[in-house]
């Protein structure tokens, strides 16, 4: 049996987490994407769209002392609330583990059903930003803009009439000259 979800193309701040139940010799061949376009962690996922940038398969064993949780944490900012009720199943996974924000679809809408060896393990959210920045505080950011008026229109500095006349004087010159050039065979 499957487990189905959803992605709608307009996810963002999502992370879902999958444990990958293959030997360590096994995974990557199957998390690797073949020159020929073969992937067979997109077809266990039944994606149709997948970024490989953004797909990260971590062995557990190279966190060394550090839990997943805190993995989650610290690498995809994962709140401690999210991570409250799941933290013992977390921690105590061996093996590999497939971590998919929510870039990883391309943001293409599509269902997936998600086939052996891939077992899902949890979805979590990360935090939104809670405030918009500060304010600017220069001078410059001060005032209201007027966009009734005509922007002004840049100064000719001195002798741009006489450089026209000289290019047009020239132009007729040279348009004499191939003339009576011309005109004479």
């Amino acid at each position: 049996m499957s487990t189905q979800m959803q992605i709608k193309s307009s996810e963002s701040g999502i992370v879902r987490v999958f444990h990958i139940d293959l030997p360590r010799e096994a995974v990557e061949r199957f998390t690797t994407q073949a020159g020929t376009g073969e992937w067979p962690l997109q077809y266990a996922l039944g994606a149709k769209s997948l970024r490989n940038t953004f797909v990260e398969v971590v062995n557990l064993r190279d966190l060394g002392d550090m839990p997943l949780s805190e993995y989650l944490r610290s690498a995809h900012d994962v709140s401690e609330t999210e991570l409250k009720d799941v933290r013992q199943r977390l921690d105590s996974m061996t093996g590999h583990v497939l971590i998919l924000p929510s870039q990883a679809f391309n943001q293409t809408a599509q269902d997936l059903a998600i086939a052996t060896p891939l077992r899902w393990v949890g979805t979590f959210n990360e935090p939104k930003p809670t405030h918009a920045g500060t304010a600017l505080q220069s001078d410059a950011a001060k005032g209201r803009l007027d966009t009734s008026a005509e922007p002004p229109r840049p100064k000719r500095k001195d002798g741009t009439n006489q450089l026209a006349v000289i290019i047009g004087a020239l132009l007729i010159f040279a348009i004499a000259i191939i003339f009576t050039k011309f005109a004479v065979f």
